[in-house]
Parts: C-alpha cells; sequence; structure tokens
C-alpha cells in the first residue's frame, strides 16, 4: 500500500513538474486512443446496422434476379425438390429510367428530376414473407392507393421529402404518386448496387405495368434452413436449365459484404491511422523514458544504494505512465462516442439505427485494453535498463551505462572520433560541420525524428492514394471495362439484336464517336464442384485496349479470361484448361488470363469470339473525339434509344463508388489533419527534451565564441536534415510497399480486387505532402531553436 501511494505521489509530482513534455506525450497517446476507439466502434455500428436490419427485413439467402419469360411449373419443382428452402418468392418488378421520373413539391412549387441517377428504378409492392423494405422507424409500409415509399438514398441526394409528388413517365401518360415516406432496402442500400426499389400499392403496381415505358423483370428469392447452404444452393440453381436466370444471381453474404464494405472502409482507415499513431506514442515513450532514467540517474543510484529492489524502482517511474495511459484511454474513450455518432449517421439512415448491447460496449473497450497493454508493455521493456544500472557509475559519473557498455562505448566513440574530428577541416561552413558530426554522433538519439516523418508520410500519402485511384476514369479496369467515355447497355428485350443494329449503326455514323466495341453477354454452362453450372461470359474483340490483367494476357481464339474471384472459385491458373457447355456442344478453353472486376459480384469471364445472336444483353463502349461532352451525348443517345441505358463513364463510376470514394475522402482528411498536427508535436517535444540535455554542450560551443544564432541555426539545420530523410523514407515505402499492403487487405475483403496499383497525384503526395511535412518540422524547430538566441551562457556551462 506505501509503494503504490509512493508511486502516485511521484507520478502527480513528475507530472507537475515537466508539464509541457507530458502534455504533448498526452496528446499523442490520446490521439491514439480516440483513433482505434473510434474505429472499432464504427466497425461495431456497421455491422449492428446491418444485423439489425436483415433481422427486420429478412432478406433472402439466395436471390436470382431475371428480365424474360420464365417456366412457373420448373420453379415449382425445383422448390418441391429442395428441403431447405423454408420459404420462397417471385417477387415482379416494373423498371423505369431515371430520365422518366420528376418530382415536385406542392407547397413551394420546386421541382426536379432524378435523371443524375443512373441506376435502375424498379417499382414493387411489399413482400408478405420475407425481403421486406422498411421505413424510417422500422415498419413494414403498405401503400394506399396514389402513395409511394420511395429509397433512403434519394431522399439524400435529391432532397426529397414526405408530401412531395413523384411523376413516372409512361407511354400512356404521367402516372402521379404521392412520397408517403422513404424505405431502407436491405439488397440494394449500397451504391454499388445496381438497383434500388419503390414501394407501390398493388393497383398503383398493376397500372405502372399496363401503362407502357417500363423495363418488367422478376426476382426468384429463397430462405434457406442455413445461410451456409447458400453458396452449395446457388449451384444447384444454376445448374437446372429450366430455371431463370437472366441476371445476376446473388447469395446472402454477398449482399452484406456490399452493404458493410463502403462504410466499413472508414472504420478500417481509422485502425490503420491509429496503429501508425500508436507506433509513434511509442517511440516517444521510448525516448522520453530513456531521456528522464538519463537525468535522473543520480537518484535512482540514490535508491539502489539504500536498497530499493529494481522492480520499486522502475514501478516508481511505470506509474507516471500509467496514469497518463490510463487517462488518455479515458479521454479517447470519451471523444470516440461522439465521433462515432458523427461517422456513423449516414449508416442509420440508410440502414437502421443499430441497438446497444454487449458488443457496443466490449468493442471499444477492448480497443482501448490493447492501447494501454501495448504501452504498458514498451515502457516496461525500456524500464527494465534500471537492473543494469550500476551504483557507483550512477552515483560517480552520472551513467546509466555498466563497466562493459561504458567501454564498449569508450571503443565506439574513439573511432567516430577519428573519423567525424576537425583536424581534416579546410574551411567552408564550420558550424554546418559542427551540426552534421554533431547529427552522426548521435543518431540513435536523433533517430526518432525521421521514424516518425516517415510514419506520418506513410499516414498521409495511403489514404490519398487509395481516393485517388477510386476516384480515376482508369478505375473502370477494375470494374471489368476497358477505359472508355461511353458505355451503353441493352439487356433482355425481345427486339434485342435490332436495337444493338440499330445503336451501333448511329454510332458508327456519329463523327464525334470514336473507337466503338460492341461486346455480348452470354449465358455459358462451366464445370465445378457440384456439376455443371451457369455462367455469364462476355464475347467479342479483345484486340485493341480491355481491362488490365493481373496475370497473363487478354484472351484469343480457343482461350478464356476469368476474373480473379472466378479463378478462385474454379482453382485456375493461367494456361489452366476450363470445360465450357454451350447448349450440347462442349469445348475446353485455355485460361490466357485474370483481371479484376468489382461488378456482377466480382464473377465475370471473357471470351474472343464473333457476336452471334444467343446474347442475353449487350454492351457497348466509345470514346468522344475531342474528350469532352460525353455527358451531353449519353442524353442524346438515351432519349433517341429509351430502351437502352446509356450513360458517361465518368458519371458511372462516380456513382458506382459514391459510399466508398467518400469513405477514402473521410480517412484521407483526418489522416492529413493527425499527421501533420503529430509530426509538429513531436518534433517541439523531442526538440525541447534534447535541447535540455545539450545545454552544458551548447555552453561549450558558446564559451568558445558560437553565437545564440549559430546555435539556433544549428538545431535548425539537424532538425532539417532528419526531416528530410525520415518523409523520403515514407513516401518510397508508401510508393513500394504500400500497394502491396492495400492490395492484400483488399483481397481479404473479397471484392474482387486482390492486386491494387494505386492511380495517384504524383504532384500532390510526391511534392505537395512532402513539402508540408517538411515546413512543419522546419518550423517547428525554427520555434524551439529561438530559445538559443536569448539563452543564459553561464547557466548553460553550469548544467
Amino acid at each position: 500500500m506505501m509503494v503504490r501511494q509512493m508511486n502516485l505521489k511521484y507520478a502527480r509530482n513528475d507530472l507537475r513538474k515537466n508539464k509541457g513534455v507530458n502534455a504533448a506525450l498526452l496528446i499523442v497517446l490520446i490521439l491514439s486512443a480516440f483513433l482505434m476507439a473510434t474505429g472499432a466502434m464504427v466497425a461495431e455500428r456497421m455491422f449492428g446496422a446491418v444485423d439489425q436490419l436483415f433481422d427486420q427485413a429478412e432478406p433472402p439467402h439466395f436471390l436470382q434476379m431475371h428480365k424474360g419469360e420464365y417456366d412457373q411449373a420448373a420453379l415449382d419443382e425445383f422448390a418441391d425438390a429442395h428441403p431447405e428452402i423454408t420459404a420462397w418468392l417471385i417477387e415482379d418488378m416494373v423498371g423505369f429510367d431515371s430520365s422518366q421520373l420528376s418530382w415536385q413539391r406542392p407547397a413551394t412549387g420546386e421541382s426536379g428530376d432524378l435523371s443524375e441517377s443512373l441506376i435502375d428504378n424498379l417499382f414493387v409492392v411489399q413482400n408478405d414473407e420475407f425481403d421486406f423494405l422498411l421505413d424510417e422507424s422500422g415498419g413494414i409500409p403498405r401503400p394506399d392507393v396514389g402513395e409511394v415509399y420511395v429509397p433512403v438514398s434519394y431522399q439524400q441526394s435529391f432532397g426529397l421529402q414526405t408530401g412531395d409528388d413523384l411523376q413516372v413517365r409512361t407511354e400512356t401518360g404521367v402516372q402521379n404518386l404521392t412520397i408517403q415516406g422513404f424505405v431502407r432496402d436491405a439488397q440494394m442500400a449500397s451504391s454499388l448496387s445496381s438497383a434500388t426499389r419503390f414501394v407501390v400499392s398493388d393497383a398503383d403496381f398493376d397500372t405502372l405495368s399496363n401503362a407502357g415505358g417500363g423495363s418488367p423483370e422478376i426476382i426468384v428469392e429463397y430462405l434457406l434452413s442455413d445461410p451456409a447452404l447458400a453458396s452449395d444452393f446457388q449451384t444447384a440453381y444454376e445448374s437446372d436449365d429450366g430455371l431463370p436466370k437472366n441476371g445476376q444471381g446473388v447469395t446472402f453474404e454477398m449482399i452484406r459484404i456490399i452493404n458493410v464494405i463502403s462504410d466499413g472502409l472508414v472504420a478500417a482507415a481509422l485502425v490503420f491511422v491509429s496503429i501508425l499513431l500508436i507506433a509513434i506514442a511509442l517511440l516517444n515513450v521510448r525516448f522520453v523514458i530513456r531521456g528522464t532514467l538519463a537525468d535522473e540517474v543520480r537518484e535512482i543510484g540514490a535508491m539502489k544504494a539504500i536498497g530499493l529492489p529494481n522492480a520499486t524502482i522502475s514501478g516508481l517511474y511505470l506509474s507516471k505512465y500509467s496514469v497518463m495511459t490510463l487517462v488518455a484511454c479515458v479521454i479517447g474513450g470519451i471523444g470516440a462516442i461522439f465521433a462515432t455518432g458523427a461517422l456513423t449517421a449516414k449508416v442509420q439512415v440508410n440502414y437502421a439505427k443499430a441497438p446497444l448491447g454487449v458488443a457496443s460496449f466490449v468493442a471499444p473497450i477492448i480497443a482501448l485494453a490493447v492501447v494501454f497493454v501495448v504501452v504498458i508493455a514498451i515502457c516496461r521493456g525500456v524500464l527494465g535498463s534500471v537492473k543494469r544500472i550500476q551504483v557507483v557509475n550512477a552515483l560517480v559519473h552520472g551513467s546509466l551505462l555498466n563497466d562493459a557498455q561504458t567501454a564498449r562505448l569508450a571503443r565506439r566513440q574513439a573511432r567516430r572520433l577519428g573519423r567525424t574530428g576537425l583536424a581534416s577541416f579546410k574551411g567552408g561552413d564550420l558550424n554546418r560541420r559542427l551540426a552534421l558530426m554533431d547529427l552522426r554522433a548521435e543518431f540513435r538519439q536523433w533517430v526518432l525524428i525521421p521514424v516518425v516523418f516517415a510514419l506520418a508520410s506513410v499516414l498521409m500519402i495511403l489514404p490519398t492514394n487509395l481516393l485517388t485511384t477510386f476516384q480515376s476514369p482508369k478505375f473502370v479496369t477494375y470494374m471489368g471495362a476497358p477505359e472508355s467515355d461511353l458505355r451503353v447497355d441493352l439487356q433482355f428485350l425481345g427486339d434485342l439484336d435490332v436495337l444493338r443494329d440499330d445503336v451501333s449503326a448511329a454510332m458508327s455514323e456519329d463523327d464525334r464517336l470514336t473507337d466503338i466495341r460492341v461486346f455480348a453477354n452470354r449465358l455459358v454452362e462451366t464445370e465445378g464442384d457440384e456439376g455443371w453450372e451457369s455462367m455469364r461470359v462476355e464475347t467479342g474483340d479483345y484486340s485493341e485496349g480491355t481491362v488490365e490483367f493481373i496475370e497473363g494476357t487478354r484472351p484469343e481464339a480457343g482461350e478464356i479470361a476469368l476474373s480473379v474471384l472466378n479463378a478462385d472459385k474454379f482453382g485456375l491458373g493461367v494456361g489452366d484448361q476450363m470445360p465450357i457447355r454451350v447448349g450440347e456442344t462442349t469445348s475446353q478453353l485455355a485460361v490466357s488470363g485474370i483481371y479484376q472486376d468489382v461488378t456482377s459480384g466480382g464473377y465475370t469471364a471473357k471470351i474472343q469470339g464473333e457476336i452471334s445472336g444467343d446474347a442475353v444483353g449487350y454492351v457497348i463502349y466509345a470514346d468522344v473525339a475531342d474528350g469532352g461532352g460525353a455527358s451531353v451525348i449519353a442524353d442524346e443517345y438515351g432519349s433517341a434509344f429509351p430502351q437502352a441505358s446509356v450513360v458517361a463513364m465518368r458519371a458511372y463510376v462516380d456513382q458506382t463508388l459514391s459510399y466508398v470514394t467518400g469513405a477514402f475522402f473521410s480517412a484521407a482528411a483526418i489522416a492529413l489533419i493527425f499527421a501533420v498536427g503529430v509530426a509538429a508535436l513531436v518534433t517541439v517535444l523531442y526538440l525541447n527534451l534534447q535541447l535540455a540535455r545539450d545545454r552544458h554542450r551548447m555552453g561549450v560551443l558558446s564559451a568558445l565564441g558560437f553565437s545564440g544564432a549559430e546555435l539556433s541555426a544549428q538545431v535548425r539545420l539537424k532538425t532539417l536534415v532528419s526531416v528530410v530523410a525520415g518523409t523520403a523514407l515514407g513516401v518510397i515505402v508508401s510508393a513500394t510497399l504500400g500497394e502491396v499492403v492495400v492490395g492484400g487487405a483488399l483481397s481479404v475483403a473479397g471484392i474482387g480486387i486482390s492486386r491494387l496499383a494505386f492511380i495517384v497525384n504524383p504532384l500532390l503526395v510526391y511534392l505537395g505532402y512532402p513539402l508540408l511535412l517538411i515546413a512543419v518540422g522546419y518550423l517547428g524547430a525554427r520555434g524551439v531553436a529561438s530559445s538559443l538566441r536569448r539563452g543564459n551562457t553561464s547557466v548553460w556551462l553550469r548544467a
């Protein structure tokens, strides 16, 4: 009890005595704890919100989208043959292009349209058994005639309000509906989804279906006795030739991944930033402890001389850092509560308000406990040097070293003196020569600055590189598409081939368009673990520019290229043979290459070949001759061919990845602010401590005739060299190892990207950011070193 009181009293006195140093160290620890706890809480809230929405909405464990005719009897037979099905349904939908939807606010006369949205707008009636669309309170809305419930994403994007009129333009006229509320959709909440659903009454659905101008389609949905059966169930479904499958098949796990990937990236980014800050904090703790032991070595020698055990002496110092870390964890945890609320506000709107549970409290506590344990473990490791201190050396020489260490140090200093002495000095700037000699001689003490600035560089650059990569027009090559200006999608229409010919002919005659490429989407079969199963492939001419291949190259005749997820699914690599069956004809195709794709769940393939008439859809790419006006041209072709979906690729990527890029923007902004702040803080902290330890040496130099301005210039030069070296190291690490680390993380996420090549803004990350960090370090050194101009030389010499 007495030892504990003594430890706490020492901690309190030391915290009061060294307020500046301890405050700076405490801030770094608080930021580390804050970010770690915030990352853990955002992740818990994100998964909790998605789980809450899934519990309420009961999304299917497997669904198959389909356009065109289908055999009801085949679906009935399939359901009867699979006892693992607990419930199933066919949801009828009618889709309208965004340009056909507009809104008006009767109270103010405001109006607008939804033409900026590039996703499919599907009108449905509320389901009765499962896959419910939920209102803001978690209820299951059932609109009356003339009412509609609109997706919450449109509420946010277009500022829609309850009471607004939604107008749907059909072939027989405009259908008016009143917005009664907004719905959350467990299937289609993410921007990575290609469609969204509106809920109307049975009567209004029939009216919209019969009015013309809409595209009918269905979703076949299944609930299983065990969600883990979804993958095998999908294989069984796709192996049945009689079932509808002119669309994407999606499992429960794919829905979940798509929903959590965007905001989950915020949590991952915060944890990444926190880990780097913890590393910086640990470096500072180690430096401060070693400095404290050096300053108080005689007191330590006295305590050992009177018989105090090493553990007691270490505990005396450890108590201070235990108190600081505990306070940092408490403050950081409290701050994380408020930050999490702000960061997850959008999550609660799009998904659900996650209920508080055991995990809500355990997740941040575990995160803070990790910070506390790691920091204290490092402190214990550094304080282990107390047991190696010899009483005589400590009391007489003021040294932390024992006899053997002192002898090794003497030999090392003698060698260093031979290399760095001034005997060979032949003129020039003596002040600069002394500064560089000192920096070389005390490299171990100054290593803190370059390491911290290297970590700060990585902290700033990696999130920004991710942001610019996902924002770049070239990112379409990660979405299974070649880089182009325009994209035209034609899907599942009765006169599909005629429409393809009309659109491609019009584009070929348009002088504004160049490099027009047509590809067909077909359904083939391949042999999987459970037998033959359906697979969607894209067929066309890949001799010109296409996607980037991480392995191999584009397909030639008799070859096939696979997406990363398909290659993993079938266990195939470049050069392997893959059986493909079309009708009664089976052929073996060699895998020519593997590419990355985040569309269609990431399961796609490409075959070199002629465009045939058995396609279930076509996609046409084109470039704009002058490089501009893609949106205007897309609007023109959309009006001329209303059955086609025509989009500018830039807008397509922006909308599809809006959640992801928003997450990376938040992470990049947080990382930039914290990196600059921590770099400045550590610079000031380190230099203050270093100058306090170097006062005697400074006094000697002053007595030899060096002015305060010259001593100040030495400090600035040493700091500048250290900062530049660390920043350069961080830039090199970010440019080389950064892609490997980030690509590995995305590969684990299972979204179809396993190797990421950064698309960077070189002026920003390789010039702007390094100059910013160097300026921060130099200004910090200038501010601290300015005190040397006003220093009392006699006091320095007596130190």
